[in-house]
């Protein structure tokens, strides 16, 4: 489900607009799959779910057996006070039932849940990079935090509810047949009113609440963007705006609500009005038995209580009907997640292989699928030897980026080959392919722990001492041991707390240690001073020891050394050669961006 928002100072606007339909609840129920593993607890539940509505409908029964008392119409040896201890029994009973009842439904719902969660988040983690560029991380991170929580809601609590109104609504109908059959069709005749309002109201708020849970994720979306590019918010002192934005969006997100529950007070109170007004027709009704002798005040009295217990759970049904609508919208959201097709499964063994690292492009085209009309890479063939090292140089926009992601497999080529060893890629194990490749990027993401986690990173079963050795290739040892807590020093989010040299060596040891065939360098040294670049070139000279490096340059004193210079323009190779090559052709575009950028001293280019 991709959405779509409008940025600025007016409005996020959902674009998914779908209604809860048929089918979706036929999805919804693939939920309760999750349920099996713990159907024992459920069944359970169950039957003390059963047992608590059944004590709870002796309550009225008692009731009327003191009247009879009162009456003196009691079987033989009952009294008052008999009748009042086994009412207090019924209570007693009620109680414990209504405990297990709560506990084994919520032991479902968390367990349930707790592998809904795990689910989401593996498939999401084993999903293509173009399933990531279609969403938001606030977006996904709403999916598996609030959307997952109306679902545990409805299973410890809302369905049970739901099971306990419907029993409380049959069993209590049967057993006011059994008291005045007169009676029960008198009361029952109200209810296709009722059923009627509910089908009125319950359109409305199924599509109000799923309104709601859209603009909740829209805020969500809005939180996650701000905090991760917080610096440029306060650089651009856009604090105001940033609030003003998020404001709009709980704005629609209180309107909705508030819209929502109109329609839920509406109905609750029509469902109110109609059952007392049904309620008192009932007495009116059952007064004239009464007189005319065909039904006792007793049984009068105990019917009411009956009606009231079953008024309830008809009035109750509104919010959990409600409920129900908005735990739809969010099991569907949920299932088109779970249905989407990974290029990882977790569970496979991965295959061992070897490559060399010999890298072919042959004519390879792309463009992006929301786009065909704009190529971004036209023809593109180019060989890298095992070992070699080449470099990709152009303006912004070339298609430099996109050939390193084709080669990662991030996107397939819309034509064309790619080759490694001579075996297209597309044929071989996606983890055990990657398992192969390293990237040093220039923006360094490290996650939030420690240095010691960061680097191990790269090779999770690394011992304390290969750690440590990657490290020190990367120059980065001296550093990390100048620290009070060395290895063990928490890096902050994103790496926060390192200076952009450290990040790059720490990235650089984690590639290190990986020990890959194939290396991407795209942009490693562009935003470093001399003293930082000269540490991060010299473990970069190490890590490229005898492995197929692919480099996207920024400052063209970086691929002077290389086996061979691709420079690129509106997706197409332009030039190739060596530095000495290229420099030579005076009239060629490496040429000229070389004394652009040397003699300027400023870098001319970027990716």
């Amino acid at each position: 489900m991709a959405k779509g928002f409008k940025r600025g100072n007016d409005e996020v606007l959902p674009t998914d607009k779908r209604k809860v339909s048929g089918e979706g609840v036929k999805k919804a129920l693939r939920i309760f799959s999750f349920v099996r593993p713990y159907r024992a607890y459920f069944i359970t539940g169950c039957v003390f779910l059963v047992l608590s509505t059944i004590t709870s409908l002796a309550f009225p029964k008692f009731i009327g057996l003191i009247v009879e008392v009162v009456e003196k119409k009691a079987v033989a040896n009952y009294n008052i006070n008999q009748v009042a201890v086994g009412l207090f029994g019924v209570l007693l009973l009620q109680g414990l039932f209504s405990f297990l009842r709560i506990y084994l439904f919520s032991r479902v719902s968390e367990l349930a849940m707790a592998d809904v969660r795990r689910q989401v988040y593996e498939k999401i983690i084993t999903l293509p990079v173009p399933f990531f560029e279609q969403r938001r991380v606030g977006e996904l991170t709403s999916r598996i935090s609030s959307d997952v929580t109306q679902m545990q809601d409805i299973l410890s609590f809302t369905l049970a509810e739901f099971f306990r109104q419907i029993a409380t609504l049959v069993i209590g109908t049967i057993l006011i047949w059994y008291t005045s059959w007169k009676l029960t069709i008198f009361m029952l005749a109200t209810f296709p009113v009722l059923i009627i309002a509910a089908l009125i109201f319950g359109k409305h708020i199924r599509t109000l609440s799923k309104k709601s849970q859209d603009a909740l994720a829209d805020t969500n979306v809005i939180v996650e963007e701000t905090l991760q590019s917080v610096n440029v918010v306060k650089a651009f002192t856009n604090e105001p705006l940033e609030a003003k934005r998020y404001g709009l969006a709980l704005d629609k997100v209180v309107d909705n609500a508030l819209k929502a529950a109109t329609f839920r007070g509406g109905f609750v109170s029509f469902i109110i009005f109609a059952l007392f007004g049904g309620i008192v027709g009932v007495v009116w009704y059952g007064a004239g038995l009464v007189q005319q002798g065909e039904m006792s005040i007793a049984d009068l009295i105990t019917f009411v209580l009956y009606t009231t217990f079953i008024g309830g759970a008809v009035g109750g049904m509104g919010d959990i009907y409600a409920q129900i609508q908005k735990t739809i919208g969010a099991s569907e959201r949920l299932l088109e997640i779970l249905g989407e097709k990974s290029e990882v499964t977790l569970t496979s063994v991965t295959p061992t292989m070897a490559i060399e690292g010999a890298i072919s492009f042959r004519e390879v085209q792309f463009t992006y699928p929301s786009r065909p009309d704009m190529p971004v890479l036209k023809n593109i063939t180019l060989n890298v030897a095992a070992g070699q090292k080449i470099a990709l140089v152009g303006y912004s926009g070339a298609g430099k980026s996109t050939i390193v992601q084709l080669l990662m497999r991030y996107h397939l080529p819309s034509g064309g080959q790619i080759l490694v060893d001579n075996t297209d890629i597309q044929a071989l194990n996606i983890t055990a392919y990657r398992q192969h490749m390293a990237v040093v990027p220039q923006e360094v993401m490290l996650f939030g722990g420690t240095i010691y986690e960061n680097i191990g990173y790269g090779k999770p079963t690394a011992t304390a001492a290969e750690i440590t050795e990657a490290a020190r290739k990367a120059n980065a040892l001296e550093f990390i041991e100048s620290f009070p807590e060395g290895f063990q020093t928490i890096v902050g989010d994103r790496g926060v707390k390192l200076s952009g040299g450290q990040r790059q060596r720490v990235a650089i040891a984690r590639a290190i240690l990986k020990d890959p065939k194939i290396l991407i360098l795209d942009e490693a040294t562009s935003s470093l001073d001399a003293e930082s670049e000269r540490l991060v070139q010299e473990a970069l000279d190490r890590l490229m020891e005898n492995r197929t490096t692919i480099i996207i340059a920024h400052r063209l004193a970086t691929v002077r050394n290389v086996d061979c210079i691709y420079v690129l323009k509106d997706g197409a190779i332009l030039e190739s050669g060596t530095h000495e090559q290229l420099a030579e052709r005076t009239d060629g575009l490496y040429a000229g961006l070389v004394k652009l950028q040397f003699e300027t001293e400023t870098p001319l280019i970027s990716n």
